[in-house]
């Protein structure tokens, strides 16, 4: 009986497949790189140190954008109200916000006033496209300079908080927080 013996040859590796999968996959890859792009925004929060008297003189002179359900108020310094703007056709008119921002801001460089920052106060329920909207409005606006349309900045540090309660409803929670402390509650 003849035995046979097999020859041992080492298999070749087709790489060819893949190497065309890569041609393909690579350029897909570095394309999709390009279009996805994540923004960033960078808001102020506010801190938890002890008030003094200079931040409270300094926080006077903040301007604020609240935002309510059926108004914004545009307020310089705090508390005191520049413009109210009303709703047009059950949506916050971010046009005519914009625009009050703008003179805002060129009220203040005449007086050498260089403000960058804006507090955006919002209502509790306040619809997340709105609050967007709102800082989107507040940080630049669309200029033509030279023929050509670019973002102008206006006040590009947002920082973030509550409204404060409408005078009618100040009123009705300091009455109801009476009864609760006459009742012993």
């Amino acid at each position: 009986m003849a035995i046979r013996r097999r020859l041992e040859t080492d298999p070749e590796l087709d790489i060819t497949s893949f190497m065309s999968l890569m041609t393909v996959l690579v350029p897909v890859l570095l394309l999709n790189m390009v279009f996805s792009h994540i923004s960033v925004l960078n808001l102020n929060l506010p801190g938890l140190s002890d008030p003094s008297t200079t931040q409270d003189q300094k926080e006077n002179q903040q301007l604020e954008l609240v935002l309510r359900a059926d108004y914004i108020d545009i307020n310089y310094p705090a508390g005191i109200r520049v413009k109210r703007i009303s709703n047009r056709d059950g949506a916050p008119d971010f046009k005519l916000v914009s625009d009050v921002l703008q003179e805002v801001k060129r009220s203040l460089r005449e007086k050498d006033i260089d403000k960058k920052d804006l507090v955006i106060l919002s209502e509790p329920g306040t619809p997340y496209r709105t609050l967007v909207s709102a800082m989107d409005t507040a940080r630049s606006f669309r200029a033509v300079v030279a023929a050509s349309v670019v973002d102008a900045e206006l006040f590009p540090q947002i920082s973030l908080g509550d409204a404060p309660p409408e005078e009618g409803q100040a009123q009705a929670q300091q009455e109801s927080e009476q009864q609760l402390a006459g009742n012993g509650l």
